[in-house]
């Protein structure tokens, strides 16, 4: 065969790859199958870092505490006793004196505690994203409390908690659609949820009494971080899948956040960034974490389900999630924003909370591999 020809032949075979390659990936990128059913939601214009959120660097420069091996202190707490408390994700609950120093594991729930207080009796109640919800006693043994609601219905993402004065537990379970066990972990089912939007998230309550779990609330785009008002009557509660932060009726009862009743409202709407851990402060404040700003590019795929269908199926590296930025923020019971901090760098990773004492603000991460803290 002339040197011409074979050349020629070559170059058909290549494109002729190339085009079968090209449709394969096109064929992928539509039709491979994916767990997640994304719905059309009507996302509000980002807003930007304005107002009481204009930038700042309050959050820069972190002081931080070694933990070793540890990784993900993603709940920070002042326990009782007065030591200082944090969830890693090997799920392994550290205990601290406030300095960082005295270092033990408290207990290790086999799962992973993504939010956890103390009872009256000084024992911890964790919300494991794997188990349920947990009793950890003072000998660090661990029980479920429970991990179905009153229906029968499992809980799936067991995610933040809060213990009221009569002894309820109030606590997220963040979907009721894809639970950490089975999805490879919080991260990964947490992004399956988000870009779904399907809202199942809710707001559960255990009477330790009777030993059983009633639903608050539901309809939440991926429940998140819980707290309590100071007259107890009503729960605040981060939507993190819709950036924004609810006020709901403590004494609800299978309520549809949908539903315009007035035993729920709209707290903080459209926020910068992703709410994650509510944690009661000093003089009334409520901190609140920001787990990263939004991305403009994410919120124009809100009505396009189809194209949030095909970032399934690319690397979670590709996805639309926004970049690294410190931020937590404080409000009162009325939402007006109190203090305001950000770190521009975003230096500690994931900023998922805070937990304020009379002289430290302990910053709270999903992924920094030490504990951030800052003088108060």
């Amino acid at each position: 065969m002339p040197a011409r020809k074979r050349i020629t032949t070559l170059a058909r075979r290549l494109a002729g790859a190339a085009v079968l390659g090209l449709a394969g990936g096109l064929a992928y990128l539509c039709l491979w199958p994916v767990p997640a059913e994304p719905m059309s939601w009507p996302a509000p214009t980002p807003p930007g870092y304005t107002g009481a959120h204009a930038p700042n660097s309050r959050l820069s420069g972190l002081r931080t505490i070694d933990i070793g091996s540890e990784f993900g202190p993603e709940h920070i707490a002042i326990g009782p006793d007065s030591k200082l408390y944090a969830a890693m994700t090997s799920g392994s609950l550290l205990r601290m004196d406030p300095d960082g120093s005295h270092q033990q594991v408290f207990a290790n729930t086999g799962g992973r505690v993504l939010g956890f207080a103390f009872d009256a009796a000084g024992q911890m109640i964790a919300a494991d994203a794997m188990k349920g919800l947990l009793a950890v006693g003072t000998d660090g043994r661990t029980r479920v409390l429970t991990d179905h609601a009153a229906s029968g219905d499992p809980v799936r993402y067991a995610n933040s908690v809060v213990v009221a004065a009569d002894g309820t537990v109030y606590f997220t379970d963040a979907s009721a659609r894809f639970a950490p066990r089975d999805w490879g972990g919080t991260y990964e089912a947490s992004v399956l949820d988000i870009l779904e939007q399907a809202a199942t998230g809710r707001v559960l309550a255990y009477d330790p009494a009777s030993s059983s779990t009633r639903v608050v609330a539901h309809g939440l785009s991926f429940a998140n971080g819980i707290a309590l008002s100071s007259d107890g009557d009503a729960l605040f509660v981060a939507e993190t899948g819709r950036y924004r932060v609810w006020k709901i009726d403590s004494r609800a009862h299978e309520l549809d956040v949908k539903s315009a009743s007035p035993q729920a409202r709209v707290l903080l709407d459209n926020l910068p960034g992703y709410p994650d851990n509510l944690m009661r402060g000093r003089d009334g404040r409520i901190w609140i974490g920001l787990f990263k700003p939004r991305n403009p590019a994410a919120d124009t795929l809100a009505r396009k389900p189809f194209l949030r269908k095909v970032l399934l199926r690319l690397p979670r590296s590709l996805l639309p999630l926004g970049e690294p930025y410190g931020h937590v923020f404080a409000i009162d019971e009325e939402g007006r924003i109190t203090e305001d901090l950000q770190d521009p760098s975003g230096a500690y990773p994931e900023t998922t909370g805070a937990t304020e004492s009379a002289d430290r603000l302990y910053i709270h991460s999903l992924h920094a591999r030490s504990i951030g803290w800052s003088p108060r």
